[in-house]
């Protein structure tokens, strides 16, 4: 294994390999368990939705929220907006269930997690017009939640809502609700049972693929006993640290993963069994063979495990709360991983020895002619005999894809994700038709002075001038309500309890989720100093915040930006440096993350051009650059790492040329079947109705099948084959393990 890999790691293989070993380790796994299902808490009893904010709540409109807060207090949570739409003008007894609705909202009769409602029923006139839009065919109504209500608690109330207006109201006025609150409750009903769906259709996919592939039944049920065993105690030790308050857990990472769970315990399993049905052809003895098998698998397992833990670690990095909140549960689920890994797999193959390839078991001393399948023996002779035609032929392609890659459109729109049938996105595509796009998320804006305003003509002049400055950016619809319509006493109305604070709606143009919105509370955020000087104010002293959903979604793409580029150059670094140990060189690992870096580009530019020009997808959610990237890299580096293994072990024998050869001929069947159930276990994604998770399964399913067949398989061979060619020491010569220099 050479000198890398610490010194117990033979001491583990030597134990894990005995009858006594063996048996104490499945009796430790079963017993910790046991332990754990008696104890501890499932992760789902304290996974929550992480919200798109900053991990320490310092970005601008988080501070701006902060200011509300504390100088506006209010008992009043999400809102939700009503859409009542009809094909025709509403007439008046449309207008009149209207009114009985809203009084009904008014009482004591309706959902108490309600805390108030647009009066619609009490309104004026001129009031009402507002409410309805310029063809009076629908009309809005908002109502607000009680604070801290629950995403269940807001879907139980709206269900109320839709069931009373079902009921009393008018069959040609259709109803459909939108705004935060009904966002949140649609995200709960998307995700609802998504889990289980997940868990059975990840199961069932890699059983068949077992059977399939190996056409052994213990081959294929083993892996799924065994990842079933290390989810029950990733789970509790995950729910454990929940209960504890260490940090918190994200639905949507355990969603993701199950399915690394799943996908990695099989890929340690095909990697374990294929050596093990090699070694139990040389002895008689099958947990001699199992201590032969781990001592070439332990250093394959051993790296591709610590490259996945530290790719993980790296997310730490990260101040995005989704993306720092993957990194203590993806973290804790590999170091698990990976220690079932080197335990538990090898001493329950140990303990069924060959009845496991049944029926068909491997005899002693019958070793096969030659180690691995045909197909992957003629790519390895075209690879290392043709290896710059072979970098030509798919370099190319891939060099094209990841050059469309840059063309690749983001959007920051959560709605784009949603089913187009989702009630909350019909609602707010009503909206847009109807209303100024803003309508359904106001931008907040707070004006803060370091000593009181006060209320008169000179105030309301600046203010008008203020409207003046920021309407001249354009998209501006307008601004409610509107300072420098209010008289002096009414100004009041807009300042704090302590006069420093005075704060304001804008109403966009444009949809609020939508680059067009971002980029000009961007502009606001940046020329603050200039619209303060400009509209009177003293940009010394005073200062303007924005808040509100657009502004927040400014943040997540400024975060995102960040964020990205963090976690790419921490995971590169840290993979390559680990690659350099397990390699012992200085070259190959940069060849081996450069292959890497191109398989991920030319994953994105095949998924933008799959979507874009042949689905008419208009853009993919920011998050998907990220997700794959720490995933097909990741996981990507476990076939780096087991055919770089294989290589060296062969070039102790065999000249360089044959030693690369033979290593894609011994590690291509095992590789590919590894990849084609990673690249399915990952398409299960494909089924969820949540466009982010939709284009992340495809993503990942592509990238895999690119990564195994074409990188993998041949590309990352050629390369090899071609850059250390010229080395006196590849020459037929038995090369002493701890000597291997030919990868420096």
């Amino acid at each position: 294994m050479g000198g890398m890999v610490p010194i117990f790691s033979n001491k583990i293989v030597h134990f894990v390999s005995s009858p006594r070993g063996a048996k104490i380790t499945i009796l430790f796994w079963a017993l910790l368990i046991l332990v754990l299902t008696a104890t501890a808490p499932t992760a789902k009893q304290y996974a929550v939705n992480a919200g798109e904010g900053h991990i320490r709540d310092s970005n601008p409109s988080a501070v701006t929220k902060q200011l509300m807060e504390e100088h506006f207090p209010s008992s009043e949570g999400m809102a939700a907006l009503l859409v009542f739409h009809s094909g025709d003008a509403i007439a008046g007894d449309e207008e009149a269930k209207l009114e009985s609705f809203s009084e009904w909202l008014a009482s004591d009769k309706k959902p108490s997690s309600i805390a108030s409602a647009v009066p619609f029923h009490a309104m004026p006139a001129a009031a009402r017009d507002q409410m309805i839009s310029d063809d009076r065919s629908t009309v809005l109504l908002t109502v607000n939640f009680q604070e801290g209500l629950s995403s269940e608690g807001v879907m139980d109330a709206l269900d109320e809502v839709q069931v009373y207006w079902d009921e009393h109201g008018s069959e040609r006025l259709q109803l459909e609700m939108t705004g935060p609150a009904a966002i949140a409750a649609d995200t709960l009903t998307l995700f609802r049972n998504a889990d289980f769906v997940l868990m059975i259709a990840t199961v069932l996919l890699i059983l068949v693929l077992l059977i399939v592939i190996y056409r052994s039944p213990l081959l294929a049920v083993f892996p799924l006993i065994i990842a079933g065993m290390v989810y029950m105690a990733v789970d509790r030790i995950i729910g454990l640290s929940g209960e504890s308050g260490l940090f918190d857990i994200d639905k949507q990472s355990l969603s993701i993963m199950m399915i690394l769970l799943f996908a990695v315990i099989t890929d340690y399993c095909l990697f374990v069994f294929s050596r093990y049905r090699e070694a139990l052809a040389d002895h008689d003895s099958k947990y001699t063979a199992m201590r032969q098998a781990m001592t070439h698998v332990m250093e394959p397992i051993l790296f591709s495990g610590g490259t996945v833990f530290i790719a993980m670690l790296a997310l730490f990095a990260s101040v995005f709360k989704p993306y720092h909140g993957f990194a203590p549960v993806f973290s804790i689920a590999v170091a698990v991983i990976l220690f079932a890994g080197l335990t538990l797999i090898p001493a329950l193959f140990a303990l069924v020895g060959r009845r496991a390839f049944w029926p068909f078991m491997p005899k002693a001393g019958k070793r096969a002619a030659r180690v691995g399948i045909p197909v992957w023996e003629k790519v390895g002779t075209f690879v290392t005999s043709k290896p710059k035609l072979t970098l030509l032929l798919l370099g190319l392609p891939l060099v094209l894809l990841s050059f469309n890659a840059l063309s690749t459109h983001y959007s920051f729109n959560l709605m784009k994700s949603f089913p187009p049938d989702t009630p909350s996105r019909v609602g707010f595509e009503l909206l847009e038709e109807q209303f100024p796009p803003g309508e359904l998320a106001p931008v907040t804006v707070i004006l803060q002075s370091d000593k009181p305003f006060q209320a008169d003509a000179s105030l309301e002049e600046k203010l008008g001038r203020l409207k003046e400055q920021l309407n001249a950016y354009g998209e501006l619809d307008s601004i409610m309500p509107d300072p420098a319509r209010l008289d002096v006493m009414g100004m009041d109305s807009l300042l704090s309890e302590n006069k420093q604070i005075l704060t304001f709606k804008a109403i966009l143009k444009v949809n609020p989720y939508e680059k067009e919105a971002l980029d000009l509370v961007e502009r606001w955020q940046d020329d603050s100093g200039a619209i303060l000087n400009e509209s009177g104010f003293d940009s010394v002293r005073d200062s303007l915040h924005f808040g509100g959903q657009t502004a927040e979604q400014l943040d997540v793409r400024t975060m995102n930006q960040r964020d990205t580029i963090v976690i790419f150059t921490l995971i590169a670094i840290f993979i390559t440096a680990i690659l350099g140990l397990q390699t012992r060189s200085i070259r190959l690992p940069v060849y081996m993350m450069l292959t890497i870096l191109l398989s991920y580009a030319a994953t994105i530019g095949l998924t933008w051009f799959v979507f874009h020009s042949l689905l008419d997808y208009d853009s993919f959610s920011y998050r998907i650059p990220v997700y794959t990237f720490v995933f097909m890299v990741a996981l990507g580096v476990d076939y780096n790492i087991m055919l770089v293994s294989r290589i060296k072990e062969e070039a102790r024998k065999h000249p360089w040329r044959d030693a690369v050869r033979r290593g894609v001929t011994s590690t291509g069947g095992v590789i590919s079947s590894a990849g084609i159930i990673l690249a399915a276990t990952f398409g299960v994604l494909i089924t969820q109705p949540i466009q982010e998770l939709f284009l992340f399964g495809f993503a990942m399913a592509a990238g895999i099948i690119i990564d195994t067949f074409l990188v993998r398989g041949m590309l990352l061979p050629a390369l090899m084959t071609v850059g250390f060619k010229n080395r006196k020491m590849h020459e037929s010569r038995v090369i002493p393990r701890g000597q291997d220099s030919m990868f420096r």
